[in-house]
């Protein structure tokens, strides 16, 4: 095993003073090399150099210069490529499709990621090195493995296997499936005959899958099907969502024009010794030492632990469950202790954990005896009486933490699931109004309408109810001024302005006001993105309806109606709902009968991401907060 240094070497020179003349392997990513657990390319690296592999790093290179992708020379066994944490698409427009003027992976905020990253570079990596072997990975390419819809160019596009001149692809947190391709690559296997570890993507040559088809693997329709029928589009959407299960998940084949994608099951859930491992490797959590600019996406999470991985809540608008899978694998409480003891000895820790947790904090230690056989197809985890959700083994380890000398709060930011926590006996929202709320708290409801919540499949509106309620007496118990903080989304397929419309009465009732709005946006292999699409339900095939253009934004404006900006199309789409009688001066009534003057940002409010003024909130008004 080699020692891990204190980075990852980024040029030959930091190679060269670790004692390796060539390196085992090359990541490609577009974020800038940020050595902490939350950075795609620091923990893949990491592991791979644990497996005794010499890895390199190339950050954000500029795809126009050949020496930024030839400066780390050719790797012994693979060029590993990746858009970055986030999909290049995602990164680089709002969702309004305008170019974003900052990317928060990069120093200084600086734009240097090109669109479709992932094939961008391997396709420069492929022109300069074409007999070394290449290996997708990352967000951008797992959730990109099939034919999918493409918001930002509004067609379908192929799989990006079949666009990007890789090797393979590895889907979801790749760590045991990169690591076996090494292993068969170091012992001299070509990288187009790996064809068999769970985690990945390969494609095969249609002569060859014709004359030899596999029996056992799961045909869906075709890039040219889904391409001519919304219809086949989403019956192949539910047949490959349906083989995401490391234990059911069958291949599943998706033949195209000159290649065949044929997917792996995934890769089999890490146990708490593996994952233990992982997070605990020696990350500096500091950005590379040659940047002379921070880079902001470190800053929220510099002193923030990740506790457990997956999430079984399965909703409509998130695709988790083919990226981490609905299988939650936690760490042992002793780990993430050790972990928070680390912190307490680095350069700028204050004494806050910023966050401990994971997609949704309270899943941590959660189990279901189904999941060594395979989670159930025929329902959802968070419906269902098998599961174990009792929280007393995070309550345990949140006690723990407190009790570290040195740690002054534990936060949890990243938010919790409301519905699990509807008779918890455990005392977990005691413990967590008392200790780890900084003032406000994330929950997602994401909307009040029945039928909308249904299609987002979050849990109904009386479970938020219930848990608020209950949040307000913990609070009040431990003698604090705390606030939920509820996501919400418009713009949902299912979602009519009628809908919106309640949605904004419901606020108005609770003197809640909105600061930024969260406009759905149609990312790829989601439920919610099949639905916009297609217009159909995949797994009902009913139809549903689709917001779109200027009710997209009229549904926008109806979550900020009380600012003077969105006059117009408030009372525009109030009368397309038939709703003028919340036109007017009465107190019940959205918007008066004339618009008022549009306050100055710096004076009645700030302007916010979206370019809206903010409008002061109302003495304890609960404010909803949602990033764009």
């Amino acid at each position: 095993m080699k020692k891990q240094p204190p980075f990852l070497p980024i040029s030959l020179q930091e190679a060269e003073g670790l004692g390796i003349e060539q390196l085992d392997v090359i990541l490609v990513s577009g974020d800038a090399y940020v050595d902490h657990p939350s950075f795609g390319a620091a923990l893949v690296g990491r592991a791979l150099w644990d497996a005794g592999y010499s890895v390199g790093i190339i950050s954000q290179p500029d795809w126009r210069k050949d020496e930024d992708f030839t400066k780390l020379g050719s790797p012994a066994l693979f060029f590993g490529v990746s858009s970055g944490n986030v999909d290049s698409m995602v990164n680089n427009f709002t969702p309004n499709l305008k170019r974003r003027g900052q990317d928060v992976y990069s120093p200084g905020g600086r734009l240097r990621r090109p669109d479709r990253a992932a094939i961008v570079y391997a396709q420069r990596m492929h022109s300069l090195f074409p007999g070394v072997p290449l290996i997708l990975g990352g967000i951008e390419a797992s959730l990109r493995r099939f034919a999918h819809y493409d918001y930002w160019s509004d067609s379908v596009r192929a799989s990006i296997l079949a666009d990007a001149p890789a090797d393979l692809l590895v889907f979801g947190m790749g760590e045991n499936p990169i690591k076996e391709v090494a292993s068969r690559l170091e012992k001299g296997e070509a990288a187009q005959e790996i064809r068999d570890v769970a985690g990945t993507v390969v494609k095969e040559e249609v002569r060859r899958w014709r004359s030899s088809p596999d029996p056992d693997a799961l045909v869906i329709p075709s890039f040219a099907e889904v391409l001519a029928d919304k219809a086949n589009y989403a019956q192949a959407f539910s047949m490959h969502y349906q083989e995401q299960d490391p234990k059911l998940g069958r291949k599943v084949v998706q033949p195209h024009p000159k290649t065949v994608v044929i997917q792996n099951p995934p890769a089999r859930p890490l146990t708490t010794e593996e994952i233990d491992r992982i997070y605990e490797l020696p990350f500096s959590r500091e950005a590379h030492p040659s940047y002379q600019e921070p880079v902001p996406a470190l800053e929220p999470v510099k002193f923030s632990i990740t506790s457990h991985r997956g999430c079984f809540g399965s909703c409509s608008f998130c695709a988790l469950a083919h990226h981490q899978g609905r299988i939650v694998q936690s760490r042992s409480a002793d780990s993430v202790v050790r972990e928070a003891r680390q912190l307490t000895g680095m350069k700028g820790f204050k004494g806050i954990i910023q966050d401990v947790g994971g997609p949704t904090a309270n899943m941590y230690g959660m189990s279901c005896p189904s999941w060594k056989e395979g989670a159930c197809r025929d329902r959802r985890c968070s419906d269902c009486p098998t599961l174990d959700r009792d929280h007393s083994r995070q309550v345990e380890l949140l006690r723990q933490l407190r009790a570290i000398p040195g740690v002054k709060k534990v936060f949890l930011s990243s938010g919790i699931r409301h519905d699990l926590l509807l008779g918890d006996s455990s005392g977990y929202l005691e413990e967590l109004c008392r200790h780890h709320v900084s003032g406000h708290l994330k929950v997602a409801p994401e909307h009040v309408s029945q039928h909308v919540l249904q299609c987002m499949r979050k849990p109904p509106l009386q479970a938020y109810e219930s848990f608020r309620a209950d949040f307000e007496v913990a609070s009040r118990n431990a003698k604090k001024e705390q606030y939920l903080l509820p996501y919400l989304i418009s713009g949902h397929p299912g979602c009519t302005l009628k809908d919106m419309v309640e949605l904004a009465e419901y606020l108005r009732d609770r003197g809640m006001y909105t600061e930024q709005v969260q406009d759905f946006t149609p990312t790829p292999m989601t439920i919610s993105t099949a639905m916009y699409y297609t217009g159909l339900d995949p797994f009902t095939l009913r139809s549903v309806h689709v917001p779109r253009g200027r009710e997209k934004r009229i549904q926008r404006a109806l979550l900020r109606y009380r600012d003077p900006r969105n006059y117009a199309l408030v009372r525009e789409g109030l009368q397309i709902a038939k709703r003028e009688d919340l036109i007017g001066n009465c107190p019940r009534c959205l918007i008066p009968a004339r618009p008022a003057r549009p306050p100055l940002a710096g004076r009645d409010g700030v302007s916010g991401r979206d370019g809206l003024a903010k409008k002061k909130a109302p003495k304890r008004a609960t404010p909803v907060r949602r990033s764009s």
